[in-house]
C-alpha cells in the first residue's frame, strides 16, 4: 500500500504563485480607499454617468463665470463713455448755458414737422356792386390723421368774424387726407365792413358719436387783400385759435321717422360741457324741441329741468305728427335753455335740422329720412341763438297785448 506523505506548506519564497504573490503585495503596500472613492461607490449610477454629470456641472459654472465677466466689462465701458460725454461748462462759449438746453436745428425741424396740420387750397372773389363775397374751398392736402386707422373724415367750416352771422360747411369726405371739396359759399358783406372782417376756414374730423375734432384752421384778414382780381392759393393750416371760440356745449339726440304713421320721434339723450350761466359756475338746463313750418313756429315741447349741472342726462322722448309732405318742409329746432326762477330764462345755444340746413345737421336729417323706422343718434355742437334765428328768419306772429273779453 502506498504510504501517505504529509502535506507540507511551502515557505514564502520566489516559488509562490503569481496570484498569491499579488494578494500578499496588495495587503502590505495599497492605501485604504479615500473619501471620494467611498462616495462614488455609494452612488447607484454607472461610473461614466457620474463623470458626465460632474463634467456638465463644471461646464455650467464656467459659462456663468464668463457671463459675469462680460457684464462687468460692459458696465466699465458705459461708465467710460459717460465720463467722456460729460460737458465741460467752461468750454461753452458765452456767459449763459442756453446752448445746453436749446435743441439743434434738426430737432426743431422735426418738432415743427410733427405739428403740421396740413394745407388748404381756397379762392376769394368780391363783387363790390352787389357786396357779395364768394369763398371757394377747393381741396386740402397732407391733413393730420385723427383716426386710429391713420386717416380722417374731413370737412370745412367757413364763417366771417366778428359778426359770425352765417356758418357754412362742406360735405364730409370719408377716410382721406387729400379731400377735394370744390364748394363755393356766398356772404353778403358791405365794403365798409370788409376791411375789419376776418375770414375763418376750419378743418374738422367728423365723428358721429363724439365731438368733432378740429384739425387746423386758416384765418385771413380781409382788409389786407387786393380785390382787383380773383385770389386762389395754397396756405398752411395752423393751430385753432381759442380766444373767440365760445364753447356753448354739445347735445346728443335721436331722430326717427315712420312715414306710414306720419310720426316723428325725437329723443333728447344728454348734453355736455354746457356754458356756465349761473353765478355759482353751473346752470339749470332744459331743452326745447320746436317744429318750424313755413317760417312759423308750429309745435313745441320741452324736457324737465336738471338742477345745477353742465352735463345733464335727459333721455326724454317726444312724438310729433308730421305728414310725408310736411317732413320735407319742416325745420326741427333744438335749443338748450337755463331755467331761472327770478328772471327770464336764457338761451344757452341752438341748432336746427331740416332739408334747408347744412353740414352735420343736414346729414343727420338725411340719415333719418333714408333709414325710416330706425332711430339715428348723433352729437351736435350748439350754435348761438342769434345765428340760428338769423338762418331761420322766423316770421313772428303779431301779439296783441289785450286780454280776451266777451262781447
Amino acid at each position: 500500500m502506498p504510504t501517505k506523505t504529509p502535506l507540507k506548506y511551502p515557505h514564502r519564497s520566489g516559488n509562490i504563485p503569481a496570484v498569491t504573490h499579488t494578494r500578499a503585495f496588495n495587503s502590505t503596500t495599497a492605501a485604504p480607499p479615500g473619501f471620494i472613492e467611498q462616495l462614488l461607490n455609494k452612488i447607484p449610477l454607472p461610473r461614466w454617468a457620474v463623470y458626465a454629470i460632474f463634467a456638465a456641472g463644471l461646464l455650467l459654472l464656467l459659462v456663468c463665470f464668463l457671463c459675469i465677466c462680460v457684464k462687468c466689462c460692459c458696465k466699465g465701458k458705459k461708465k467710460r463713455k459717460k465720463q467722456e460725454e460729460k460737458i465741460d461748462l467752461k468750454g461753452v462759449n458765452g456767459s449763459s448755458t442756453t446752448a445746453l438746453v436749446q435743441p439743434d436745428a434738426d430737432d426743431l425741424e422735426y418738432g415743427s414737422r410733427d405739428k403740421q396740420k396740413g394745407r388748404i387750397l381756397y379762392s376769394l372773389e368780391y363783387k363790390a356792386e352787389t357786396s357779395e363775397l364768394t369763398v371757394g374751398v377747393k381741396e386740402a392736402a397732407e391733413l393730420k390723421a385723427m383716426d386710429l386707422g391713420g386717416t380722417s373724415d374731413p370737412y370745412v367750416k367757413v364763417y366771417i368774424l366778428p359778426n359770425k352771422s352765417k356758418t357754412c360747411e362742406t360735405k364730409v369726405f370719408r377716410k382721406t387726407l387729400q379731400p377735394a371739396f370744390n364748394e363755393f359759399f356766398k356772404f353778403q358783406i358791405p365794403l365798409a365792413e370788409l376791411n375789419e372782417s376776418t375770414l375763418v376756414m376750419q378743418v374738422f374730423d367728423f365723428n358721429r358719436f363724439t365731438k368733432h375734432d378740429i384739425i387746423g384752421e386758416l384765418r385771413l384778414q380781409l382788409g389786407t387783400i387786393d380785390w382787383n382780381h380773383v385770389i386762389e392759393e395754397w396756405r398752411d393750416l395752423t393751430e385753432a385759435s381759442k380766444f373767440e371760440q365760445e364753447n356753448l356745449g354739445d347735445i346728443c339726440f335721436s331722430l326717427r321717422y315712420v312715414p306710414t304713421a306720419s310720426k316723428l320721434t325725437v329723443i333728447i339723450l344728454e348734453a355736455k360741457n354746457l356754458k356756465k350761466m349761473d353765478v355759482g359756475g353751473l346752470s339749470d338746463p332744459y331743452v326745447k324741441v320746436q317744429l318750424v313750418l313755413d317760417k312759423r313756429k308750429w309745435k313745441k315741447k320741452k324736457t324737465s329741468v336738471k338742477k345745477k349741472t353742465l352735463n345733464p342726462y335727459f333721455n326724454e322722448s317726444f312724438n310729433f305728427e308730421v305728414s310725408f309732405d310736411q317732413i320735407q318742409k319742416v325745420q326741427l329746432v333744438i335749443s338748450v335753455w337755463d331755467h331761472d326762477n327770478m328772471s327770464r330764462n336764457d338761451a344757452i345755444g341752438k341748432i336746427f335740422l331740416g332739408c334747408s340746413a347744412s353740414g352735420n345737421q343736414l346729414r343727420h336729417w338725411a340719415d333719418m329720412l333714408s333709414n325710416p323706422r330706425r332711430p339715428v343718434a348723433q352729437w351736435h355742437s350748439l350754435l348761438s341763438a342769434e345765428q340760428v334765428d338769423n338762418a331761420l328768419a322766423l316770421k313772428h306772429a303779431l301779439k296783441i297785448p289785450f286780454t280776451k273779453k266777451p262781447f
